[in-house]
């Protein structure tokens, strides 16, 4: 459920400050790493580069598979990889699988047109599936294998653990030793097993949330990105509260909690499991605008609180197509998720992303991703602002079309037209 507010530890503050000293190891910047700065007016088109340097890790491209489905097992990682992906988020784990059942049919989908038209475009979709329901160790050893066949290419471990210090300790020491390039923690799971204080029980509790970051980070040696909730009032809050205890990263958002509709035939909810239903998430092209509402945000209090450079933006939501990430982009992430996209079109939807991105960047002339990252950020302000802007240039315009504003203004030249500006029509 939404949060109205989020609690800040008694005695300690959200605001700004610099992040915990991080015990992580960090890829040393390769010598060879060349930056190039944005081709001026003129000069000749070079092909876009749309490799990118997230917390000390190569990625070919920014996109990112999403924690879910895509990312269930060795072979649909193996897959994502052999298709090109930039990086593979595997599917949460924690240490006991047994907890994790799953039940079937546990998606729904949101068609435009009216409710339950089986012919109209999908624009959202709804899951209420659990974390991985895989034994820990299974996955251990296909990360294992993975990266063995992969060592050039990212793979990060998703996990999700109990309000249990010495828990969470095990799970990270065990999913680092199969050789993970990193850790994203989901804290942003919408439903599942909040009464276990485990995914958004704790993303929305900034004082559980802080406490737990601070187990994570004391005992983490790789990069930790921190997956947030959409469910609550402002986002930024717990995002703050996540880099200030040690993480390296935020990614943003997780689904939104939701019922997807009901059957008008059977008066069920869906999706129908024995006539019964269950709040879920929602993802999809119609939660695009909600994700990028919510990761501005977080960009806007990085920008302004952090140094940028040595913190990581994950952008998440309706991602599929490369114009939808240049948009993530354009607002600060780093790399764009993509988990239900991939879902509906399959695993070879990177390269139409891919195209799709570099067709923006020939546009605009950007040879980088980095030369055009937040450059969006700055077009935000506060309806006051916009009040004061739009008055401001009311008055200018209308100082226009008064024409001349002193006699010393009149020019031989352009004496018909003076004349003519200060005419009323």
């Amino acid at each position: 459920m939404a949060a109205s507010s989020l609690a800040i530890p008694q005695g300690r503050s959200a605001a700004v400050g610099p992040p915990l000293q991080s015990r992580k190891r960090v890829p040393a910047l390769p010598c060879n790493l060349v930056v190039r700065s944005a081709a001026g007016e003129g000069s000749p088109a070079v092909e876009p580069d749309l490799s990118v340097r997230v917390n000390g890790l190569e990625m070919p491209n920014p996109f990112v598979i999403g924690s879910g489905p895509p990312g269930t097992n060795y072979t649909v990682m193996k897959r994502a990889f052999d298709e090109g992906w930039g990086a593979v988020i595997a599917k949460t784990v924690s240490l006991d699988s047994s907890k994790v059942v799953n039940v079937t049919p546990r998606y729904a989908k949101l068609r435009a047109g009216s409710n339950g038209s089986a012919k109209g475009q999908i624009i959202g979709w709804e899951n209420i599936e659990l974390i991985s329901d895989r034994p820990l160790e299974t996955m251990l050893n296909e990360f294992k294998q993975l990266k063995k066949e992969y060592p050039e290419r990212i793979l990060i471990g998703s996990i999700m653990e109990e309000y249990n210090k010495d828990a969470w300790h095990e799970l990270i020491e065990r999913v680092e030793e199969s050789g993970v390039d990193a850790l994203e923690i989901n804290f942003s799971c919408p439903h599942g097993m909040p009464e276990r204080k485990m995914g958004a029980a704790v993303g929305q509790d900034c004082a559980l949330l802080e406490e737990v970051c601070g187990w994570i980070n004391e005992r983490a040696t790789i990069p930790v990105w921190a997956k947030m909730t959409p469910n609550i009032t402002d986002i930024s809050q717990p995002a703050r509260v996540a880099l200030r205890s040690g993480c390296e990263g935020i990614a943003a958002i997780n689904t939104i909690m939701s019922v997807m509709g009901i059957d008008l035939d059977t008066l069920r909810p869906e999706p129908c499991v024995e006539g019964y239903s269950t709040p879920g998430g929602y993802s999809s092209k119609a939660v695009h605008p909600i994700a990028l509402a919510k990761v501005m945000q977080i960009a806007q209090m990085m920008k302004a609180e952090y140094n940028v450079k040595d913190f990581s933006l994950s952008g998440i939501g309706g991602v599929e197509t490369g114009h939808d990430a240049a948009e993530f982009i354009l607002l600060g992430a780093d790399t764009v998720q993509v988990c239900t996209g991939v879902m509906m079109h399959g695993y070879g939807l990177v390269k139409k992303l891919c195209d799709e991105l570099k067709e923006f960047m020939r546009k605009h002339n950007f040879s980088t991703i980095e030369e055009f990252r937040g450059a969006s950020l700055q077009y935000f302000t506060t309806h006051t602002e916009l009040v004061r802007r739009q008055q401001e240039a009311i008055r200018q315009r209308k100082a226009v079309r008064k024409g001349l504003q002193s006699d010393k203004d009149w020019t031989g030249d352009g004496f018909v037209k003076e004349t003519e500006s200060m005419v009323s029509n």
